[in-house]
């Protein structure tokens, strides 16, 4: 009986830990070249899993009905502001054309909230770009112009926050809609603001704003990945803005190297 009990917890175990894969691609650990630093050395990525398509307000409606300190009408001002799912009719109801949508007009601490219930974590910077950086055919595409361009062209397109997940052409890794879609919030994304330890350090690096920081990138002809950066310099963590949504990531398990 004991031998069974055991047989029956481990098979429990396995089928949380496949629930909890569902749905996302395995990245294998490489190196690349971030955008800022003081030099043009390699930065380390350990493997580890990104959700195949941004989270939904599908996905995000079924968590504030578990969570309802996240709901549009109990969100604390301290976590999100008063942009926080301006798009919902209500705390539980929500447009039938947005449900497959990315989810946007949440806080990094509604985000962050989400990604941890489901025993994930956010993406961070550099996993998120290390996996931006690939093409439908290409890991690392960022010397092919044209991919740069359409980049950069989608970034033009308007309200492209109402196209439903899942319908572009998936990159080399098997993921969908790093670009074209909506801007993502990264775990640490106010890390390039900050000068050395982001954790330990809060003076602010004011010439990475606006034009100037630019001086400061490794690559000046990926003009993509500089908006980005751009960006995420400009958030605040209860920003809810309506071109910005999230995925989840999570580290490789044990049993997967």
């Amino acid at each position: 009986m004991k031998a069974l009990a055991l047989l029956v917890l481990f098979s429990m175990q396995a089928m949380g830990l496949h629930a909890q894969y569902e749905d996302m691609v395995s990245i294998e650990g490489g190196a690349y070249a971030p955008l800022y630093g003081s030099s043009a050395e390699l930065v380390g990525v350990n493997g580890f899993y990104i959700d195949a398509e941004p989270v939904t307000h599908a996905d995000f409606l079924n968590f504030v009905k578990e969570y309802p300190e996240w709901r549009k009408s109990g969100v604390k001002r301290l976590f999100a502001d008063e942009r926080y799912l301006q798009l919902w009719e209500n705390d539980l109801e929500i447009p039938e054309t947005l449900k497959n949508s990315p989810v946007v007009q949440v806080s990094w601490f509604a985000a962050k909230a989400y990604c941890d219930c489901q025993g994930k974590r956010l993406p961070t910077v550099d996993e998120w770009e290390y996996v931006a950086m690939a093409s439908a055919t290409q890991k690392d595409a960022r010397e092919d112009s044209l991919f740069t361009l359409s980049i950069l062209s989608s970034y033009e397109k308007p309200k492209t926050y109402l196209m439903e997940v899942g319908l572009q052409e998936q990159n080399a890794w098997g993921i969908h809609d790093l670009h074209g879609l909506v801007w993502e919030w990264t775990q640490d994304f106010n890390s390039i603001i900050l000068t050395g330890e982001s954790r330990n350090n809060g003076n602010t690096d004011l010439g990475l704003f606006c034009a100037s920081g630019a001086l400061g990138a490794n690559d000046l002809m990926n003009y993509a990945a500089f908006m980005r950066y751009a960006m995420r310099s400009s958030l605040k963590a209860r920003y809810s803005l309506t071109n910005l949504g999230f995925r989840c990531a999570s580290d490789l398990s044990p049993d997967s190297n």
